[in-house]
């Protein structure tokens, strides 16, 4: 059979080939249902959200591509560092009230994302490289099929699948196409990133934490060690930090890590193995998540900001939800998509976005540095971190907004001498 003819025959087309796209594909395809991807790139490529989340694991777990990715001998993270100045404080996932995975690890996307294709190709998924969405419409009324036109070359192929999941990522080409972007709330912020090789990491378990060091100038920046030897270093900030460093991008993310007590140490005489790279404004929303023959999955809806690494996480997290509504759908029955998976999503997003906020008014930094701190209270923020935003046993996961405000009025409450 040709791609053309594979593609058309499929019930199901994936837009992205990415973790959201091969996860939603792999658990379809074992339900036995016909998938099919397009991706607009051919694989390995470039991308970052390198730092995965335990809860990851539950996701790749059920899509049976743990074995593959365990093949793969990735950097295995057990926890995080918080670093501001000489303070440090750490996360073991172990320690984690909702329990689970203890560990999941720090990905080369180019390598995680190729390996997870590859696995779903196995299968018999059928994935058209350098094929790009030129004009969706969505199914015009119930039992209608949603319509697509796929470029390949000088080639555009019109496809009528049962389904359209998007897992474009940044590409965002259903909500770009059908007008569903909104603006977004945060402050527009700028990511600086490269690789490096040979700084001095930790022995043991330690040695795959990911590093989140808080900068005096109200920057942080991510240190991501990979099981190769390369490290991901990248700073976030507002645009105005930047102003104060050189234009070059290499010689501004050299001057940012001269300029942080715990990267000048750990980065000592390290360099840039490829020029720094910038994404700003990155933050996305859109009005809806879901339509008529088509769902938007992961980054190609909503993406907050690389701080606790939620991305890959909640598009996994999308692509399981969305594939267990889709294959009711598929069977004939009626399904809310409202209550199984808009829903739900929207409300992990909230919830991974009361932390964001309040790391960045200083009030999660505030939690995690505080003396005394409470081991149950943590083991409770260990499990955010960890992922498990779904977890309504835990109080702050349940009522995230009014327990991070009642925990911060306790720190700031008169101590008795």
């Amino acid at each position: 059979m040709s791609m053309q003819e594979a593609l058309e025959d499929c019930e199901v087309l994936i837009v992205g080939a990415g973790p959201a796209g091969t996860v939603a594909a792999a658990l379809l395809a074992q339900a036995g249902h016909r998938v099919g991807i397009i991706e607009r790139d051919r694989f390995p490529r470039f991308q970052i959200g390198e730092s995965l989340l335990p809860r990851c694991m539950d996701h790749l777990a059920a899509a049976n591509l743990l074995p593959a990715l365990e093949a793969r001998g990735y950097a295995r993270k057990h926890g995080a560092w918080f670093l501001r100045g000489d303070e440090r404080s750490g996360f073991d996932f172990a320690e984690q009230f909702s329990g689970g995975y203890d560990y999941t690890w720090q990905v080369p996307r180019d390598d995680f994302d190729l390996t997870l294709a590859e696995a779903v190709m196995a299968r018999g998924v059928p994935i058209a490289w350098e094929h790009q969405l030129e004009h969706f419409r969505p199914a015009s009324g119930p039992g209608e099929a949603p319509e697509l036109s796929v470029r390949h070359g000088d080639r555009i192929q019109l496809l009528r699948p049962r389904w359209v999941l998007d897992a474009s990522g940044y590409g965002r080409v259903l909500a770009r196409s059908l007008d569903l972007c909104r603006p977004v709330a945060a402050p527009p912020r700028r990511a600086l990133f490269t690789h490096t090789r040979g700084d001095q990491r930790e022995c043991g378990r330690n040695a795959g934490r990911i590093w989140a060091c808080i900068h005096p100038d109200q920057a942080w920046i991510w240190v991501i060690p990979f099981a190769d030897g390369r490290t991901s270093v990248g700073m976030v900030a507002e645009p105005d930090f930047f102003q104060a460093y050189p234009d070059d991008p290499a010689q501004a993310w050299q001057a940012i890590v001269a300029s942080e007590p715990n990267l000048r140490r750990r980065l000592a005489g390290c360099q840039p193995l490829f020029p720094p790279r910038s994404l700003a404004d990155y933050s996305a929303t859109v009005s809806r998540l879901h339509g008529p023959g088509y769902t938007l999955l992961g980054n190609a809806a909503e993406f907050l900001d690389p701080i606790f690494s939620s991305g890959v996480t909640l598009a996994l997290e999308s692509a399981r939800l969305a594939s267990e509504s889709l294959q009711r759908q598929l069977k004939g029955e009626t399904v809310d998509w409202d209550a199984s998976f808009e829903r739900p999503i929207r409300q992990a997003v909230d919830v991974f976005r009361s932390y964001v906020q309040a790391w960045y008014d200083g009030r999660f930094q505030r939690l995690i540095f505080a003396e005394d701190s409470d081991p149950a209270i943590r083991r409770m923020l260990c499990s955010v971190l960890a992922g498990h935003v779904d977890d309504k046993r835990n109080p702050f996961v349940a009522q995230h907004r009014r327990k991070l405000d009642q925990l911060l009025r306790v720190l700031s409450a008169p101590r008795s001498l």
